[in-house]
């Protein structure tokens, strides 16, 4: 009655990763509270790990996964440089 049609080809669209505000804070205070620089690297690491994992489950190729997590540790990077910006212009103030 029915005959299975072809297979649609389809292209998943996944929400950037630089617009989940919430996590990019939340990995770059984490990141901030460290207080090696080994350790820091050891947390950057286990939190990428945790996005590649996440974003090849969900059937992301791997450049897109690559491109994603990139940008996801820039804007990490960009979070960490306004907190250590934030820190600097407390610490002024805090001296007088």
């Amino acid at each position: 009655m029915f005959e299975p049609e072809s297979p649609i080809p389809c292209q998943i669209i996944v929400f950037p990763l630089t617009k989940r505000a919430a996590k990019i804070r939340d990995v770059a205070a984490k990141i901030m509270d460290k207080t090696t620089d080994r350790q820091a690297e050891a947390y950057r690491n286990q939190a990428a790990g945790s996005l590649f994992r996440h974003l090849a489950k969900i059937g992301v190729p791997e450049d897109e996964q690559d491109e994603q997590v990139g940008a996801f540790f820039t804007a990490v990077e960009l979070e960490l440089s306004r907190l250590y910006d934030l820190n600097d212009t407390a610490e002024e103030t805090s001296s007088y």
